[in-house]
């Protein structure tokens, strides 16, 4: 009987505990319990980018130069920052590795992707004429913060005016928000108003954020130094 009554006290104890830990932690947990949002996520997300590869993201690249080519040396003054490859986002509180592919292939795009943004390969380097292109997961609201799934989930809140830096081998790099777009897989991102030697950074995700039924664009361009 004093074994059975035990038993009672421990169910009611585990009770108790788990309805509390939902309660306090509600607004990270929510998402669990809303069936539509995880079935319709689940082989969206679970598959991330199932359309990028070379053939989709070469549109979002306006023509390189040849060999690309670096600011003169009197122009490439960059502010010394102890981290070697990161991209950071004051505006939106973003800070992640910046993971440099080597393969346009969508499983290790994929890959990459799990440990960070994606420094698309083809992409100059910063401070050289030409186009930059990172890549980047986004998650629904209330999605948790797992690996690198929700990086990208807030660029749609930059506006121009607001910096996107760019951490390499010691230099940062300031790039100046200039647009915001949402395009269809696939279809170029508009050049409008960048010259061939301009250095440009654009950032790309799946919208709306965890669904691939278009493409967002931030594009941003080098701050003179």
């Amino acid at each position: 009987m004093e074994k059975n009554n035990f038993k009672k006290v421990v169910k009611l104890f585990v009770a108790i505990y788990l309805l509390s830990f939902l309660v306090i932690n509600w607004n990270d947990v929510s998402w669990i319990f809303n069936y539509k949002e995880m079935s319709g996520l689940v082989s969206d997300f679970f598959n991330p980018y199932p359309s990028i590869d070379a053939s989709y993201i070469n549109a979002y690249f306006y023509p390189n130069r040849s060999h690309a080519q670096a600011l003169p040396q009197e122009e490439a003054k960059y502010a010394y920052t102890f981290k070697l490859n990161a991209l950071e986002i004051p505006k939106i509180g973003i800070e992640a590795p910046m993971v440099f592919s080597t393969s346009t292939e969508k499983q290790l795009l994929a890959k990459d992707l799990d440990t960070g943004v994606v420094y698309y390969p083809g992409s100059v380097y910063p401070g050289q004429s030409g186009q930059i292109v990172i890549l980047g997961h986004s998650a629904p609201v209330g999605w948790p913060k797992v690996k690198y799934d929700w990086i990208f989930s807030e660029i749609n809140k930059l506006e121009a005016g607001d910096k996107i830096l760019i951490d390499l081998n010691n230099k940062q790099y300031t790039y100046i928000v200039k647009s915001t777009k949402i395009i269809q897989k696939g279809a170029e991102v508009p050049q409008d108003g960048f010259s061939p030697d301009s250095s440009v950074l654009t950032l790309i995700s799946c919208w709306p954020p965890g669904k691939d039924y278009q493409r967002i664009a931030v594009q941003a361009v080098l701050a003179p130094e």
